[in-house]
């Protein structure tokens, strides 16, 4: 899917700043395509955006309005609904990322259909995907793997595709879930894609390049993960990637969401994955580590990278605190 940009981000009547993690994902890492954002009473949320008008944006130059909220209660209120007509009626597409679909309500299907807008339910994929093929392609590929869900796999990329680009370097982060994609405008959300068709939607967003160009492709879940491992392992086989980067939140016990599974040891992750990754791209390798440490001291996070990086022979860093410089390095 391709998302018409720049974005009018609805934050609706978000119940914290948390809430509203998508639009503030968008406006970080794409604030070209944030031009605006639009609230309604009681939003406890800001971005710092200029606060506009539906009509508004659309002179300005929106083209999607795009709800970068966590909806109340899992369903779209009435209060959202007549916004979402009144974008659609001005001119503008929408596009979300919730577990409800905007395509299984009635009003906004008709209002697209009859003005000849489009409605992006991006957590649920409409192409038909291929059963992928294993055959090499052209340029090279990256991705994070990682040892729990929730690590910053999708941070990583998105650092490592901003530093490269600051280079000079070629490369594009390729979105495999709701958030990258409204983020970046394209991908596809393999969560929700057939299992025999995982690694043949990696492919599709992934295809050949020019022989020094990077895809810098968004990882998910985590192989050890009892709930998501499925789709990682498809994720790694479509990705192909050259290189790989293991990410790690070292203060956690046990895997998200399942505490009777402890978090598994960064080796027993590491030698995992290659082994997977080696299916499809037998000069696959490890070139870093990333550690979110935000819940470490400056100090434990300082001594816990240096022992890491010393334990493996690869570069460690956090990317908030560090940035992902010395691991492009290892890249150029």
């Amino acid at each position: 899917m391709e998302i018409k940009r720049p974005y009018l981000l609805f934050l609706g009547d978000a119940a914290d700043p948390l809430a509203a993690k998508v639009a503030q994902g968008i406006k970080d890492w794409r604030p070209e395509n944030a031009m605006a954002q639009f609230r309604l009473e009681g939003c406890k949320a800001d971005l710092g955006l200029e606060d506009m008008t539906i009509e508004e944006a659309v002179k300005a130059g929106c083209k999607t309005m795009v709800i970068g909220v966590a909806n109340r209660g899992g369903v779209i209120s009435d209060a959202w609904i007549r916004v979402l007509i009144d974008a659609l009626e001005n001119g503008l597409d929408l596009a979300a990322g919730l577990h409800n679909k905007l395509a299984d309500i009635p009003e906004l299907v008709a209002i697209a259909d009859r003005l000849g807008r489009q409605l992006f339910d991006v957590r649920h994929p409409t192409e038909i995907y291929p059963v992928a093929s294993g055959k090499n392609r052209t340029g090279k590929r990256l991705l994070p793997v990682g040892t729990d869900c929730s690590c910053g796999k999708m941070y990583t990329a998105l650092a490592l595709e901003k530093e490269m680009r600051a280079r000079g370097m070629k490369a594009d982060f390729r979105a495999t879930g709701q958030t990258g994609i409204l983020i970046t405008g394209s991908g596809v959300s393999i969560d929700a894609v057939a299992a025999d068709f995982i690694s043949g939607s990696v492919e599709t967003i992934s295809p050949d390049n020019d022989s020094d160009h990077w895809d810098l492709i968004e990882g998910q879940g985590s192989l050890y993960h009892a709930s998501f491992a499925g789709v990682t392992a498809g994720l790694i086989h479509g990705a192909q990637a050259d290189a790989l980067i293991l990410c790690h939140e070292p203060t956690r016990t046990h895997m998200r969401g399942l505490p009777e599974y402890p978090i598994p040891s960064m080796q027993a992750v590491m030698d995992l994955a290659l082994h997977m990754a080696q299916l499809t791209n037998k000069e696959a390798k490890f070139v870093g580590i990333c550690v979110n440490t935000s819940n470490l001291s400056d100090e434990d996070a300082e001594k816990f990278m240096r022992e890491t990086e010393e334990k493996f022979g690869l570069p460690c860093v956090d990317p908030v605190r560090n940035g992902v410089g010395r691991i492009v390095d290892v890249l150029q």
